[in-house]
């Protein structure tokens, strides 16, 4: 089977080309929300673009016992971090509480790894009454995505949008209905995978992760 031909170089060639659908956000100053660590070279490219906030979105995944891809829910980083649960999988799953409390606090301790090691005294952006973009750099299944949204939706934002550069057209109309606009570039068909779409498609480190925001830091100052 032919796959599709890759659509982005790489991650900050795919931000750029972000930046530019997004562009008609610049003058409600909004916050640029990355999913680390894929999202940050794509939102960072974003974020300069439009002269706009970067913050990480610290989220994760809970995952299905013995099936980890499939989501019971995350875990979302903020000023008080709060688990978000995907009821229907939890309603079939029915996971035992032990489980859900052990997934708790690991994920809980890696957000605050990742907390400090991103962002290290600095506080995270406010999000009430703002404009908010989350950005990632692809889409697969939408459950991580799907409760992050929710998550910053209880901040109270005063508009929230979903940018990124490609996901299966069918996860980009259920996560429609999920938060205010979904922005994303190409919905191929078949998908495959989010990497399939990218020449380069290299891990993100965490050190790339560190420099881009002391990077954004300084273009906003």
């Amino acid at each position: 089977m032919t796959r599709p031909p890759a659509a982005f170089s790489d991650r900050r060639e795919a931000g750029r080309q972000l930046a530019q659908a997004l562009k008609p956000f610049r003058l409600q100053q909004p916050v640029i929300l990355a999913l680390p660590r894929g999202g940050v070279p794509v939102a960072f490219e974003v974020a300069k673009t439009l002269q706009a906030v970067l913050d990480v979105l610290l989220v994760r995944k809970i995952g299905v016992p013995g099936y980890e891809e499939l989501a019971l829910g995350a875990i979302i980083d903020g000023a008080s971090p709060q688990m978000v649960l995907n009821e229907d999988v939890v309603e079939l799953v029915r996971p035992e509480p032990a489980h859900l409390e052990a997934a708790r606090r690991r994920q809980l301790a890696e957000i605050e790894r990742r907390r400090h090691l991103y962002r290290g005294e600095a506080a995270a952006v406010v999000l009430a009454d703002r404009t908010v973009i989350i950005i990632d750099d692809g889409i697969a299944t939408g459950a991580t995505v799907k409760v992050a949204i929710r998550g910053v939706m209880l901040t109270g934002p005063r508009r929230l949008i979903l940018a990124v550069p490609v996901a299966p057209q069918e996860i980009v109309q259920a996560l429609s209905a999920e938060c205010d606009e979904v922005v994303c570039l190409a919905m191929p068909e078949p998908f495959y995978s989010v990497g399939t779409h990218y020449h380069d498609f290299s891990q993100t480190t965490d050190a790339d992760v560190v420099a881009l925001l002391a990077e954004a830091r300084n273009l906003a100052n």
